[in-house]
């Protein structure tokens, strides 16, 4: 019991640095400042910055606070006291023919402290004629490739969690939540006023995550272990503990979208075929490099190989003198930390939402379960197949639709074959 104590008391303590933090920042009194840039493309394809539109800045309470215009670059700046407010893209004040593309994202919600200057981005739709569907297939073919390399980062852990334990980890989507709220809590809210930059804060975050990792199989699944709690159990303790987590985040960050304050204003580069940010050929590098790492790890490191034959056959590598418990923890502690990086790579591309961590989890179990469930290659395979049909699905379907087609795609692989791609079959009674 002092043990999962102890486990309870660095969760509280973890929230109760996050919720100083704002503290600190709020009691600054110089001016900050938040900008952007309003860009689209032309007929010709070619980025224009958009004039004339207006961006108007409410406090808490509501009230209005300031107003900025978009300049014929497209840039657009308003000065504010440090505070939290809502940034709102005054639609009507859009040319014709230009919309959001995100309209659920506006207002945006940023946080200033003592002579910060932060990014608030509101992104239009494309003006330009429809391409051709081989481009748009390339496009999206590219897209779904990094998609599914961050989703096998994350699900690599619930695969190998499950492959030692036997545990379905529901809780695993709210690591990657975690990761995406601690490179928040560094990189923008900063702790005591101190902002990180994302170069340095991504590694913090590994490293924090590991350690979370560790805590909670310590403080929670080892005593089970113990005891010899039942699979049942310990899943529906898994559930327990993902709702618990994903409402503390909605608590302590509240339930409006944010961003992380580095690499958002980027112009993509044009390839010929395809688009792509720069920040998203970082992704991909970096994902693939993790993934490579570990896939070596696993092949020739001692622990690597220990993991995969506990995961092959928990008794007989136990009767052969593995400890598995070490096993399990480094499994643990390794899983956890991939999924906080992974959830660091998400918020450098999309929002931070509380419950962001339950909606990647779908794509995780998709991905683990198509590629073949305990197995960390079948985990990579499975996930880039997810990531690559999920984008390649909205050729033929609506965008908002995607997700769903993933998993239809999951229930008709299993239905042919129940192991997953790259399991193996097993005798069941």
């Amino acid at each position: 019991m002092s043990v999962l104590r102890t486990f309870f008391a660095a969760v509280i303590a973890v929230l109760a640095i996050a919720a100083l933090a704002p503290a600190v920042a709020s009691a600054q009194t110089d001016d900050a400042e938040v900008k952007g840039r309003l860009q689209a493309r032309d007929a010709e394809g070619e980025r224009v910055g958009v004039a004339g539109v207006e961006f108007i800045a409410t406090n808490e309470a509501g009230d209005e606070v300031a107003r900025g215009v978009s300049d014929d670059d497209g840039n657009w700046s308003i000065t504010l006291p440090p505070g939290t407010y809502q940034v709102l893209l005054d639609v009507d004040t859009l040319p014709d023919g230009r919309e959001l593309r995100n309209p659920e994202k506006n207002p945006a919600e940023v946080r200033l402290i003592e002579g910060d200057s932060k990014s608030a981005l509101f992104p239009l739709g494309e003006a330009v004629a429809s391409t051709s569907s081989e481009i748009e297939f390339v496009q999206l073919t590219v897209d779904g490739l990094k998609l599914g390399l961050v989703i096998a980062m994350c699900a690599i852990g619930l695969s190998l969690i499950y492959g030692t334990t036997g545990l379905t980890n529901f809780a695993h989507g709210e690591a990657v939540t975690f990761g995406a709220v601690m490179a928040y809590l560094l990189n923008v809210t900063g702790i005591f006023g101190v902002r990180i930059h994302l170069l340095i804060a991504a590694p913090l975050v590994l490293v924090i995550s590991g350690a979370a990792g560790w805590a909670f199989n310590r403080g929670v699944w080892f005593p089970m272990r113990r005891r010899g709690a039942s699979l049942i159990s310990a899943l529906v303790m898994s559930i327990g503990f993902s709702i618990l987590f994903r409402y503390l985040i909605l608590y302590q960050f509240g339930g409006r979208a944010k961003r992380l304050s580095d690499y958002q204003l980027q112009t993509a580069w044009d390839l010929g075929w395809f688009r792509l940010l720069p920040k998203d050929l970082v992704i991909m590098v970096v994902s693939i490099v993790v993934l490579v790492g570990v896939g070596v790890g696993l092949q020739t490191t001692r622990v690597g190989k220990a993991m995969r034959a506990v995961s092959d056959n928990r008794d007989l590598a136990e009767s052969s003198g593995i400890d598995v418990e070490r096993v399990i923890r480094w499994v643990w502690v390794a899983g956890t930390a991939l999924a906080g990086f992974g959830g660091v790579l998400f918020a450098t591309t999309e929002s931070i939402n509380w419950e962001m961590g339950f909606r990647i989890l779908l794509l995780m179990f998709a991905g683990v379960t198509l590629g073949g469930l305990g197995t960390a290659y079948g985990a990579l395979f499975g996930s880039i197949i997810v990531g690559l049909f999920i984008q390649l699905s909205t050729l033929v379907i609506p965008t908002d639709m995607k997700n769903v087609g993933a998993l239809v795609m999951l229930v008709v692989i299993l239905l042919v074959r129940p192991q997953g791609l790259l399991g193996r079959k097993e005798r069941v009674g």
